[in-house]
C-alpha cells in the first residue's frame, strides 16, 4: 500500500511559477520512477516529466521552462514550473512505479493537483 499525496497547485497569472511536491508513504522498498501528469478539460491525460535515478524525460510543451527534481530520502518529487502559459491550465497528477516486495511493482497515482493560469 502505498499513498501519493501531492501539493503546491494554485491560481498563478502567465509568466508566473508555482513548484509542486509529491510525497510517497507506505510500504515502499523501492521507487524506480516518479513523474508528473496533467489533464485539462477535454484533453487525454499527458505525462508532463518524469524522473528516474538517473535520468529526466519532459514533454516537448514544457521543456526549458519545467524542472523536475527527486528527494530519494524522502520519497519526494518535484516539479519547478516557470513561465507559466495559460495552456498549462490542468489538473497535476504525480505518479511513481514503485516496488513494495521483492516480487510486486506497481504504479501508484495520487489525487491530483489543479493549477491554474490566467492570460
Amino acid at each position: 500500500q502505498v499513498q501519493l499525496v501531492e501539493s503546491g497547485g494554485g491560481l498563478v497569472q502567465s509568466g508566473g511559477s508555482l513548484r509542486l511536491s509529491c510525497a510517497a508513504s507506505g510500504s515502499i522498498l523501492d521507487i524506480y520512477s516518479m513523474g508528473w501528469y496533467r489533464q485539462a478539460p477535454g484533453k487525454q491525460r499527458e505525462l508532463v516529466a518524469r524522473i528516474t535515478r538517473g535520468s529526466t524525460d519532459y514533454a516537448d510543451s514544457v521543456k526549458g521552462r519545467f524542472t523536475i527534481s527527486r528527494d530519494n530520502a524522502k520519497n519526494t518529487v518535484y516539479l519547478q514550473m516557470n513561465n507559466l502559459k495559460p495552456e498549462d491550465t490542468a489538473v497535476y497528477y504525480c505518479n511513481a512505479f514503485v516496488r513494495t516486495t521483492a516480487r510486486v511493482t506497481t504504479n501508484y497515482w495520487g489525487q491530483g493537483t489543479q493549477v491554474t493560469v490566467s492570460s
